[in-house]
């Protein structure tokens, strides 16, 4: 903890541009017949668009290449993307050729291109190109008023020396007298050379000047361009976002009021369930926070909004393995198998290690999948759950058991047993005790009650069909902050007037716009703002989004693989540590999970994006957790007594573990709730697909996975209903193991 505090204090974390405000732009480098786009060729073009990048100004930039052919650039603070776009995109092809006369082009290698008056210029051959320019720079002429103008250095002094002398020998006024300098087939200057200059001497000293009536910024980004010279090969900008300094600091803002309320409520509840251990909990679940946070400075990871997110969620799902454990030593007193709270804290955390390791392996697994499949943001959720996975367990297994067994080792604490939150069952678990409910004695009704629910949420998909986010398809979406309210309807018609009757627009909050269109060119995107700000009094560009539709295919295209992986990845894990009837259940219920979410996030009209992947797979991750939790005590009550009919073992097991389910989701549940509520609406959808995701999970993992694995167990050994053993409902026969006072929890163990 000393370590993390000091890390914590002392390395500032990463902020996404989401958070602090930016552009970033992914370039994808592409083959020509002369070159090809390899990791080498990414290298150097690398190397090409970062001394451009310096030379806008941009303040702490980032330039990384991602794979063999592509490189991400980020840009704090630069909100028009417009122009860095170009002077990144550009290929900046640069050669300087002499002036052959005004003729059309009369022998091979020569050509004609209009000079800045428009004039057709016959060009002869390239006697330099880019690779001979040593630097170039702006300048402004104070002397001479001459306004700003471009010098320009070659490294080769002779090479212009012999294209200037040779134009020096026709007479002043001939247009063979001029030198064309050309960028991207463009003449962007054609000077003549001076009277003083001799024919055949040329000017010495490999230097020019190209003059013209350029402001600064033009200057400079001609300057840019031509010293920073061609790129290797040619780049294609396949993805481009923006996000408005202001939406960064109310995501910010509101993650943050999130996480307080959120933490707070969730850290009250436990502590009014579990007294001093909850309280104990709670100081472990502080140094959790800590611990997170210092391991994302130490990693230099980025934190972006749905890793903000993710850490916040973790902040919920940290609190399971601490519910665990104090539910298996409430159990453990109740039974009196244990003499002392200290005793019965030790048999918890004994026995509810194995769950809580594989519940957090398998979420591992999808923050994984998440980090090695996905990109952008949502690759920023899956290391930032990941962390919060790992430091989950450090806080449960480490910090909370220190602090736990040095309190109930106090003498005070000892004798004052109801202190500690252990002496009591608790409510829910009480309830059960008396009930006694049968859930595994029809386990088809509750598999028909799912197969319902399927075939309601895939009719969604089938009639309203599936939003996909332009993360999935390509395309363009911008959202606007206008000064007054604006109906969408007279947005749309004034985007048609303006020239695109394809955009979709959509209000999405107060004074909040968002249009979505197939392709849109940075300038196309000016003009779209225009049209927005006339209808809105005003408008400020709060977010832009532009994927290409290669991009878009792969995304989509990753996406499947994710969601396959990370249901094969589940179940082999889970035929492995448990038997293949339990780890197809909870597989099958998984998948279950998947179809509803999808289903009602299709009915609603909500858009399927990275966010939404990201939210489903960590529904992937806490379903399976509560199917661990579940089929754990299964094994655990199979061996003790073998003998015991599938159905009743299944049943104890649910009865025995769904005071945890209750405590965890609850406090998952404050969580979420704060995040929906005051997270802002970039992460009102995330929030809701968690909030409908774990309670479809939670229900799944009960009463879908478990009569499933009733069936299957009772399919495999060629009984009935009941499994192996007997058929019928398992009820125990009476007295057959009952403790007299019911303090078992329901479990009708022997003991």
């Amino acid at each position: 903890m000393a370590a993390a505090v000091f890390i914590a204090v002392t390395v500032p974390v990463k902020l996404g541009l989401d958070l602090r405000g930016g552009t970033q732009i992914v370039l994808e480098t592409r083959s020509t017949s002369e070159a090809r786009a390899d990791g080498e060729a990414t290298d150097r073009t690398l190397e090409v668009l970062r001394g451009r990048v310096d030379a806008l100004g941009v303040a702490e930039p980032t330039l990384v290449r991602s794979g063999d052919n592509r490189i991400i650039v980020e840009l704090p603070g630069v909100q028009d993307p417009r122009r860095a776009a170009d002077v990144l995109g550009r290929t900046a092809q640069l050669t300087v050729h002499p002036v052959l006369g005004p003729d059309a082009p009369k022998e091979k290698g020569e050509r004609t291109l209009p000079d800045e008056q428009g004039q057709r210029l016959r060009l002869g051959p390239a006697a330099l190109t880019g690779t001979d320019v040593e630097g170039a720079e702006a300048r402004f002429d104070q002397q001479g008023g001459a306004g700003w103008h471009v010098a320009v250095d070659f490294e080769d002094d002779k090479k212009w020396a012999r294209l200037t002398g040779e134009a020096a020998c026709n007479p002043p006024g001939d247009p063979r007298r001029r030198v064309a300098i050309v960028l991207d087939n463009k003449i962007i200057s054609s000077p003549q050379v001076e009277p003083s200059v001799a024919c055949n001497v040329g000017i010495t000293g490999g230097s020019t000047q190209i003059t013209g009536s350029f402001s600064s910024d033009e200057a400079r980004e001609l300057a840019l361009l031509i010293e920073g010279g061609a790129l290797p090969v040619p780049v294609e900008t396949v993805e481009q976002r923006t996000v408005g300094p202001t939406l960064g600091a109310e995501a910010i803002e509101a993650s943050a009021w999130a996480a307080v309320v959120g933490t707070a409520l969730t850290a009250l509840f436990i502590i009014v369930v579990y007294r001093l251990l909850g309280f104990l909990a709670t100081v472990a679940l502080a140094c959790y926070g800590v611990i997170s946070y210092a391991a994302l400075a130490a990693l230099g990871a980025t934190l972006t909004l749905p890793g903000l997110a993710g850490f916040v969620l973790a902040i919920g799902m940290a609190v399971d393995a601490n519910v665990l454990v104090f539910e298996r030593a409430r159990e453990e007193y109740g039974r009196r198998n244990r003499p002392s709270s200290r005793s019965a804290l030790t048999a918890g955390f004994k026995g509810a290690f194995s769950a809580i390791a594989d519940s957090n392996i398998t979420t591992l697994i999808a923050a994984v999948l998440l980090f090695l499949l996905a990109s952008g943001p949502v690759k920023g959720f899956g290391v930032t759950l990941g962390i919060g996975v790992v430091a989950s367990m450090i806080s449960a297994l480490v910090i909370t058991r220190v602090l736990a067994e040095f309190a109930v080792s106090r003498r005070s604490v000892y004798r004052r047993p109801q202190l500690t939150g252990l002496a009591s069952l608790g409510r829910v678990r009480e309830y059960l005790t008396r009930r006694d409910p049968q859930l595994m004695r029809r386990p088809r009704r509750w598999l028909a009650v799912s197969a319902v629910v399927l075939l309601l949420a895939g009719a969604g998909m089938v009639v309203r069909g599936l939003n996909f986010g332009v993360e999935f398809t390509g395309g363009r979406l911008i959202e606007y902050s206008t000064s007054t309210a604006v109906d969408p309807d007279r947005a749309r018609d004034a985007l048609a007037d303006a020239g695109f009757p394809q955009a979709v627009v959509q209000s999405s909050g107060d004074n909040q716009l968002t249009v979505r269109t197939e392709k849109l060119s940075n300038t196309e995107a000016a003009e779209v703002a225009e049209a927005i700000a006339e209808v809105g009094g005003g408008a400020e560009k709060v977010r832009d989004e532009l994927i290409g539709p290669s991009l878009g295919e792969e995304l989509r295209r990753n996406a499947l693989i994710a969601l396959g992986l990370a249901l094969g990845a589940q179940l082999l894990y889970l035929a492995v540590r448990f038997r293949w009837v339990f780890g197809t259940s909870a597989v099958a219920a998984l998948a279950h999970d998947v179809v509803i979410l999808t289903g009602i996030f299709a009915w609603l009209g909500k858009p399927i994006d990275g966010v939404f992947l990201a939210a489903l797979l960590t529904v992937i991750g806490y379903s399976v957790n509560d199917s661990v939790v579940v089929f754990d005590r299964v094994r655990e009550l199979l061996a003790k007594d073998r003998k015991r009919p599938m159905a009743q073992s299944v049943n104890l097991a649910i009865l025995q573990t769904v005071p945890r389910t209750v405590n965890t989701g609850i406090g998952v549940i404050f969580i979420l709730a704060a995040l929906a509520v005051l997270g802002g609406e970039s992460l009102t959808d995330f929030a809701l697909a968690l909030l409908i995701g774990i309670g479809v999970g939670t229900y799944s993992s009960v009463l879908t996975a478990s009569p499933l694995a009733v069936e299957l167990d009772a399919l495999q050994h060629g009984k009935g209903r009941g499994g192996r053993g007997r058929a019928g409902s398992g009820r125990p026969k009476a007295g057959a193991g009952r403790h007299p006072k019911g303090r078992d929890g329901g479990t009708g163990q022997g003991q």
